[in-house]
């Protein structure tokens, strides 16, 4: 008679996944990542740096030759060595803003968003770095832009009425001020491009803010736009960093206030639409 011996088969388990929990400083970290994976993010800053100092250099030589021919522009009258250096705060401007609008409505462009979303299903933590880790590099550009353009272009009008250092009163205070304020246009770029969804909308709208809308207000009654001028977001922000105010300017405290309120509404505009509708 044969005896059957059973053999116990071994239970079968599976490998434990880690579990990852999704925290501020991981999605921080992601979205500092996808940041300098792209090409156009070092192409798009490298423009910036390059419009904020070239065109700061240019605009010194310019009055430097003017003096020294003696015809000075009309416009470079009242010229000082902070007003020349960041001459080409304007155009910077716009190569940061589009980058911030690119952050963001890139991904809706690509569909990336999905994958985005789909690992921070809380989803406003996303919008928050995007803003948080933009703003903070185009702050950092601007800054640098600035102080290159003024130490350089400084020595390019030394000699001159508009002759400045730093240690005069309200360099440091503007040229701070230009970081600044292109840090808070780098943060209204990625807003719009998570309001609006569309890279040619949110660029379009973030030139007319910018540079369409105070030259249409020119056309109103005087007495309209010595009440709105003010207050609108380009004019606001170059009170943050001109050296000299008037009546019809804000003072820089002021100004940043206005600036700020701004950048808040085009992000609460961008949180509730987040929030509110399908990707």
């Amino acid at each position: 008679m044969s005896t059957l011996t059973a053999t116990a088969e071994e239970p079968r388990t599976t490998p434990v996944r880690p579990v990852y929990r999704v925290t501020g400083r991981r999605v921080l970290s992601s979205e500092w990542a996808k940041l300098w994976s792209l090409r156009s993010t070092w192409i798009t800053l490298g423009l910036g740096l390059l419009f904020l100092v070239a065109f700061g250099l240019i605009s010194a030589s310019h009055y430097k030759s003017g003096i020294n021919s003696g015809h000075t522009d009309r416009d470079f009258a009242d010229a000082t060595a902070v007003s020349l250096s960041l001459f080409g705060t304007n155009f910077a401007q716009l190569a940061l803003g589009v980058l911030g609008v690119l952050v963001t409505a890139g991904e809706y462009s690509t569909g990336m968003i999905r994958s985005t979303l789909a690992a921070v299903p809380r989803r406003l933590p996303v919008l928050w770095s995007k803003a948080a880790v933009f703003g903070l590099v185009a702050l950092v550009v601007g800054t640098l832009g600035g102080f290159v353009a003024f130490l350089i272009g400084s020595g390019i009008v030394s000699g001159t009425p508009a002759a400045m250092s730093l240690s005069h009163t309200g360099v440091l205070r503007s040229l701070l001020g230009a970081g600044l304020y292109l840090g808070l246009v780098g943060v209204i770029g990625t807003a719009l491009g998570a309001l609006l969804r569309s890279v040619a909308g949110g660029i379009s709208v973030l030139v007319a803010a910018l540079m369409l809308i105070p030259g249409l207000i020119s056309l109103l009654p005087s007495s309209w736009q010595d009440d709105i001028s003010p207050y609108l977001p380009s004019n606001a922000g170059e009170a943050v960093f001109a050296l000299t105010h008037d009546s019809t300017t804000l003072s820089p405290g002021v100004g940043l206030l206005v600036f700020l309120g701004w950048t808040a509404l085009a992000l609460g505009g961008a949180a509730y639409r987040l929030v509110r509708s399908d990707v």
